[in-house]
């Protein structure tokens, strides 16, 4: 269809599940085809301009990147489009008292600080994404508990008047033994989403793992950072093999250090947070129409971005990625030491021991617990001692302390990834907030090798933990359904 400008009214008369247009940043597309299980969304905004919905969510290029030329169907007279009525509620008039009332930035001292003032500042549906984990949430509580199981061992009397907790991943300086792990959506809890990680990371010489699913074009993250910043990249495979292998050469391309691949995701978890959110925002007549035509509604905006991942994902797969790239090669999400074998054997560079932060398979043990098995069954199956620079663990889910960062490298990690903290740090705070969060993070290290007695993170050996309670599980408070607020619509 050649392209031309539409007047809102053209537009206007396409609402329905048999045609479905809607306009993004002046543009107008055929989304017909992208009606499915999470149209409700789409149907909200057809006819009409979906641009502040859209932008959260999406990449700038996800629909020229994702939607047929033919679809692209031309621009639109935005002067004469009918305005999406935005009305401000009573909860978000609320939500902007309480982000008035915020303590000033000074006040917050921990990483546990910016969770707490993040859930009651964002939109609730933002929080909802952001917070949420499978089923009960057991592993999500789980997977910072592991940490409270393993002891210090201190040792004393060593000069530890300087002190270095710079380390190397795969090869790259890090002037902490961490990285900012890969997280979806960035913005949902501010304007600049992933944009906020990278210049943070740059300014405190950390790596950033960049998602598949950002709410930024990869591109325009990779042209926010500084010359020579070290960036991975974490993938989601997608069943066309044709766009996973452009996506992974365009990413050694632009100088990627590592690919970081998911593989606990051949279906997504049940995130019941996220779910409620979704039912809730429901158009009471959608709901209906969908019901009867059994429209599975059950995964919030997780199941709205992740459609395209591949379940049949494999072991054999491993050798057409060895062909396509000359990257590190990582599987994220092992949890357990068979699997860590594979890895080995097959001659990746390492494993992220992860159960993707909770939202997966519930009751999946936490990756601190996952690590101590990992060391001790490849030391004795291949005779492997860690930290091991040809074969790399990190762990991820739950680190909100440079301590629990320790624990992790004093048992054999060479790093660890912290996602949501950085999430919650910028989405109370802005920029001032992730490079706060950072900063902590580093004061907690000077304080932390000085206390422990390691001069160096070398010096952060098995002998100054005691991790023999890792195994040892409580489990306490679960989930529940909440009631609605009765509105009186009369």
């Amino acid at each position: 269809m050649a392209s031309r400008t539409y007047s809102g009214k053209e537009v206007a008369v396409h609402n329905s599940r048999e045609s479905c247009w809607i306009i993004v940043h002046g543009k107008v597309y055929d989304v017909t085809d992208f009606l499915d299980g999470g149209s409700r969304i789409i149907l909200k905004y057809a006819g009409k301009d979906a641009t502040a919905e859209y932008d959260p969510i999406h990449p700038p290029d996800a629909i020229t990147t994702n939607l047929k030329p033919e679809k692209h169907l031309g621009s639109v007279d935005l002067a004469t489009v009918e305005k999406v009525d935005v009305k401000i509620t009573d909860e978000e008039r609320a939500r902007q008292e309480r982000i008035a009332a915020r303590p000033p930035l000074s006040e917050i001292l921990n990483l546990h600080d910016f969770e707490a003032i993040a859930k009651y500042t964002m939109p609730e549906k933002a929080w909802a994404y952001y917070s949420s984990a499978a089923d009960d949430e057991i592993t999500n509580r789980e997977n910072h508990a592991a940490f409270h199981r393993i002891w210090f061992r201190p040792r004393i009397l060593r000069d530890v008047t300087k002190v270095d907790w710079s380390a190397k991943i795969l090869g790259q300086k890090s002037s902490m033994p961490l990285y900012i792990s890969a997280t979806a959506l960035g913005k949902l809890g501010h304007p600049d989403g992933e944009l906020n990680l990278t210049r943070a990371a740059a300014k405190h010489g950390i790596i950033q793992m960049i998602p598949t699913l950002a709410s930024c074009s990869f591109d325009e993250i990779m042209n926010a950072a500084e010359p020579g910043q070290v960036q991975f990249f974490q993938l989601y495979v997608n069943k066309d093999r044709e766009i996973t292998k452009r996506i992974v050469q365009h990413a050694e391309n632009r100088g990627i250090k590592g690919l970081f691949i998911t593989v606990d995701a051949p279906q997504l978890g049940r995130r019941e947070k996220d779910m409620r959110q979704k039912f809730e925002a429901e158009d009471p007549s959608e709901v209906s129409k969908a019901d009867q035509g059994g429209v599975d509604r059950s995964q919030g905006a997780a199941r709205a971005i992740s459609s395209f991942i591949d379940p049949g994902l494999n072991w054999s797969d491993i050798a057409w990625f060895k062909s396509i790239t000359k990257m590190p090669l990582i599987l994220k999400g092992v949890q357990c030491w068979e699997d860590a074998l594979e890895a080995y054997d097959i001659g990746l560079a390492g494993v992220v021991l992860s159960n993707h932060g909770g939202r997966q398979l519930d009751f999946a043990r936490s990756g601190l617990e996952v690590l101590v098995e990992v060391t001790a069954k490849l030391k004795e199956k291949r005779g492997l001692s860690f930290p091991n620079e040809k074969f790399q663990l990190f762990i991820d889910g739950g680190v909100r302390r440079a301590t629990d960062v320790m624990k992790a490298v004093a048992l054999g990690a060479t790093a660890v990834g912290i996602g949501r903290p950085f999430l919650y740090a910028y989405s109370a705070y802005g920029p001032d907030g992730i490079n706060q969060a950072l900063q902590i993070l580093h004061d907690e290290f000077e304080m932390n090798m000085r206390l422990l007695g390691a001069r160096n993170i070398k010096e952060v050996v098995p002998e100054m933990v005691d991790s023999s309670n890792i195994h040892l599980h409580m489990v306490s408070r679960l989930q529940g359904a909440r009631l609605r607020e009765i509105k009186n619509k009369l």
